[in-house]
């Protein structure tokens, strides 16, 4: 993944070093400098390699970040969802147990009215055969009046 910071070539300059100068356009000359202008690049390049891991690096923590809080944002937002739908379960629970405690109470109503409407269908009843118990009486009392 990433690349080793491989060691600059060490490489002996003494012989080189040895003399004063090189002669300017020299064999030699021309070997120093592209020796130079080499480890001028190479230095350059480690440097912007180094760059780039750090930037890549900051980019890698960045984005890793960005995911978590995205992926915190949809637990927390289902977290707060599962809260309000608890609250509204607990009212419809209250709701649910208020309805049924009406309902029952409309039942009871209901029931007594029912009892109630029976009980005035059986006095009528009562009264019918009370009312024929009468007049059947009465038929009799006038037949052994006139007979």
């Amino acid at each position: 993944m990433y690349s080793p910071v491989l060691p600059l070539a060490q490489t002996s300059l003494t012989p080189l070093m040895e003399r004063s100068q090189p002669e300017p356009g020299s064999l030699e000359a021309s070997l120093v400098q592209l020796m130079h202008h080499h480890h001028r690049t190479s230095l350059h390049i480690r440097d912007l390699t180094e760059k780039a891991k750090r930037d890549a690096i900051q980019s890698a923590a960045l984005v890793s970040d960005l995911l978590v809080d995205t992926v915190n944002g949809g637990v927390q937002e289902a977290f707060i969802n599962e809260k309000r739908i608890e609250l509204e379960i607990r009212s419809l629970a209250a709701t649910i147990s208020r309805f049924i405690k009406h309902t029952d109470r409309w039942l009871a109503a209901s029931r007594a009215i029912n009892s109630a409407i029976k009980e005035i269908g059986d006095f009528e009843n009562w009264m019918k055969v009370m009312e024929y118990d009468c007049k059947s009486i009465s038929a009799a009392i006038r037949n052994i009046h006139q007979g």
